[in-house]
């Protein structure tokens, strides 16, 4: 078939590989390089590098939303636009241009986790489970049909960035797997009653607040690990927490105490004490607690 892209983060590269090797990708828009790193410099993102490196027009308006632009789009003349993290609104005139519609690699087991960040989402709930879904895009937030579903477990080592990873190789399995046998799937139309809302993660959420249960801050740790990471502070400076466990034994102190033996980092939280592991001071590597023991003290 011929296909559409659009997506920008390194999330949807997976998919655009698969579908550049399997079918024609005519076109491929994505966002604009945006600056990034201590010098601030213009970073092309993840998709629009792989892009150029196979030799396919890439796009980057700001609004897909401008008539021109529809028209533009509409003229490449494809069967079917793929979505996979694009970062743009999709108007109604885009997502009906060409015969075969337009399908999205969603990162969530819809219809739970609907938004912005399904992937931190699921593992900060609690959830033993997430997934992919491969639904048709729709004007509504994340509530069209839904072709296939692939499930991935969540563990008690899985992190962030380890399940962005894991559903990134998977999204782009399925949907080679949908576009193989496209005209024979019939969409299974999505339980609204179900629907759950991931909400874009705001960085005031980052600091960890003690008051809570130990159990519940390790879960958003993980959650947030590598990006945007948990922090506390002391003394003035940022400590990232990569990495902890709990203990459901709750220490004789007030929650967001510090407590050391010279190895180890606790903190008493609300409930039980969490147990810091891997942690990064501000301006250093992440090290163990031990390590950073050895050149600060709390």
């Amino acid at each position: 078939m011929k296909i559409v892209f659009l997506g920008t983060p390194d999330f949807a590269v997976p998919t655009l590989k698969a579908l550049s090797e399997k079918h024609e990708v005519v076109c491929v828009y994505c966002q604009a390089p945006k600056e990034a790193g201590r010098g601030q410099k213009l970073q092309k993102s993840p998709v629009q590098l792989f892009a150029e490196s196979r030799g396919i027009e890439v796009r980057m308006p700001k609004t897909l939303r401008k008539e021109e632009e529809q028209q533009k789009f509409a003229a490449l003349d494809a069967d079917i636009a793929i979505v996979a993290a694009y970062g743009l609104i999709l108007p109604k005139a885009v997502i009906e241009a060409f015969p075969k519609g337009c399908l999205n690699v969603h990162g969530s087991l819809l219809p739970r986790w609907r938004g912005a960040a399904p992937i931190q989402r699921s593992i900060e709930a609690g959830d033993d489970k997430n997934g992919i879904t491969i639904m048709r895009v729709v004007e509504a937030l994340d509530a069209g049909a839904m072709y296939k579903k692939g499930e991935i477990a969540i563990t008690p080592e899985t992190t962030g960035g380890i399940l962005h990873d894991q559903m990134a190789e998977l999204g782009a399995k399925l949907m080679i797997e949908v576009l193989e046998d496209l005209d024979n799937i019939v969409p299974q139309e999505q339980d609204e009653s179900l629907a759950t809302y991931a909400a874009k993660i705001d960085k005031s959420e980052c600091r960890l607040d003690f008051s809570l249960p130990a159990e519940v801050l390790e879960r958003k740790i993980r959650a947030f690990n590598p990006y945007p990471a948990t922090y506390f502070e002391h003394a003035g400076e940022r400590f990232k927490v990569l990495e902890a466990g709990v203990s459901t034994e709750t220490a004789e102190a007030a929650p967001g105490t510090i407590l050391c033996d010279g190895k180890h980092i606790s903190i008493a939280c609300g409930k039980g004490t969490l147990e810091i592991r891997q942690i990064q001071r501000q301006g250093k590597k992440c090290m163990s607690a031990c390590e950073l023991l050895c050149g600060y003290k709390f």
